[in-house]
């Protein structure tokens, strides 16, 4: 049972009256779980293993979410196999409302100001389906890892991960997003069920803390927004404060923004631990006179006549391999419009939308964890094969060498842990490792030996 503060009770008391005793006793019900299948691994036309996630989790849709589920707790999804290979997201259902009002489209451009650890960036890639821009932020370095892990985790070829501040951001940025999700910094009062530390940690004093942080968040974020463009705000709060209030005050601060809709999601009333949602859209005209991205010059110029920049050289190392590695007749594995960017030894390939101006410059400046997708560290004369490249592969990516493992099996567990497996398949080099169709990883075959390529930071 939570045990809650009285200053709280009292709050509730004021904002809900005669409904407080029922979203009180809320708290003694067993808290909420969910996950969102992914779209780029699961959809209409390739339904693959949704009948059997229903079967083995005991999946129910959540109302205002097409791609997630209620599923049971002692199920526990976040150990099989399947998660690995990012086939779905665990996601608290509530918060899954939000992307939803956001509603992003493919090839747009869009930033989460405060992603980790990731669940609604996910949700918006899987909206982007592989097109447009998405410029993904946490400004925790730790957790800022953590967002990066899960975009690496779920396929997605078209993010950015930066650490940066909202001011940062926002003087780089001027009029550029087409939508923006504001996931603010909370008092949590929506995480009491399942976190009662949360509880010791709130305080009217806190609340108020938490309200003038998110108005600064918010004025940053208009100023990202392009005219016309959409911007959710959402907290896991309840209190007014942070939520109506807040909504009212950044209208005040911005003439030109308007106020689309509210959300809420209450325990009592909903299956879910709780959720804010407010959406607002600037006004065609209100972004007329703000400054305009410019387009930089690129930061890696060709050099002297007769050399070869260390990013062309990379990536056409990439391509050998990838001749090597890909059947001619399979459907094999196409960039998204892009361009190389060369992180040391990592090869990146940094996303492009359409009519946007965004290249490597913009990066300047900035703490950026992931500038794209990972393809490959370059060794002397070769690549080897980045991890997030084989997540984000199709299950039919039509790779030359293969070796599929039974979701069931303990040979998918031993490869998780980082052991070496006998293989029957014939030849050698780089094989993709999957788990019932689904890419997982990357092996080197030889002598029917599958060498373990499964990152050390990931194994079980």
């Amino acid at each position: 049972m939570t045990t809650l503060l009285s200053s709280y009770i009292e709050q509730m008391r004021k904002q809900l009256g005669s409904d407080t005793d029922a979203f009180l006793a809320s708290y003694d019900q067993p808290r909420t779980q969910g996950l969102r299948i992914n779209p780029r691994k699961i959809n209409e036309n390739h339904p693959g293993v949704l009948p059997e996630l229903q079967r083995l989790f005991t999946l129910e849709p959540i109302p205002w979410c097409p791609t997630g589920y209620y599923y049971e707790e002692e199920s526990r999804p976040g150990r099989h196999p399947y998660h690995a290979a990012g086939v779905y997201y665990i996601q608290e259902p509530s918060a899954m409302s939000a992307v939803e009002l956001l509603d992003p489209q493919p090839g747009e451009i869009v930033l989460d100001l405060a992603a980790a650890p990731g669940g609604k960036s996910t949700h918006i890639a899987g909206k982007l389906a592989g097109e447009g821009l998405l410029i993904t932020n946490e400004i925790h370095p730790a957790r800022a890892k953590i967002l990066a892990e899960n975009i690496e985790r779920m396929g997605i070829p078209n993010a950015v991960v930066v650490s940066s501040n909202p001011p940062q951001l926002a003087a780089r940025f001027p009029s550029f997003f087409d939508r923006i999700m504001v996931d603010a910094p909370c008092s949590g009062e929506g995480m009491f069920r399942k976190d009662p530390d949360a509880v010791g940690e709130w305080s009217p004093a806190h609340v108020e803390m938490c309200a003038a942080r998110q108005l600064d968040i918010l004025q940053d974020a208009v100023r990202m927004l392009k005219p016309g463009g959409r911007l959710a705000y959402s907290t896991c709060t309840f209190n007014e404060q942070e939520n109506e209030n807040t909504a009212a005050a950044i209208l005040k601060l911005c003439p030109g923004l308007e106020l689309e809709r509210t959300e809420r999601i209450w325990p009592h009333l909903h299956r879910g631990e709780g959720h804010f949602v407010a959406v607002f859209r600037l006004a065609e005209a209100a972004g007329e006179d703000a400054p305009k991205p410019s387009v930089r010059g690129r930061t890696q110029g060709r050099g002297k006549r007769g050399t070869v920049r260390p990013e062309e050289e990379a990536v056409r190392l990439y391509e050998r391999w990838a001749a090597e590695t890909w059947m001619p007749e399979g459907t094999g594995f196409q960039l998204t419009p892009g361009e190389p960017f060369l992180y040391g030894e990592q090869l990146y390939w940094l996303p492009q939308a359409d009519c946007c101006p965004f290249d490597s410059s913009w990066l300047q400046g900035l703490k950026v964890l992931r500038p794209g997708l990972h393809l490959a560290e370059v060794k002397k004369n070769r690549v080897e094969p980045a991890h997030a490249l084989a997540l984000t592969l199709p299950p039919a990516a039509g790779v030359r060498l293969q070796v599929d493992l039974p979701s069931d099996g303990e040979e998918v567990q031993r490869y998780l842990r980082g052991e070496a497996l006998q293989s029957v398949e014939s030849g050698s080099g780089w094989t993709l490792v999957t788990v019932d169709g689904y890419p997982l990883g990357w092996g080197k075959l030889s002598g029917g030996m599958l060498k373990n390529h499964y990152p050390k930071g990931l194994r079980r």
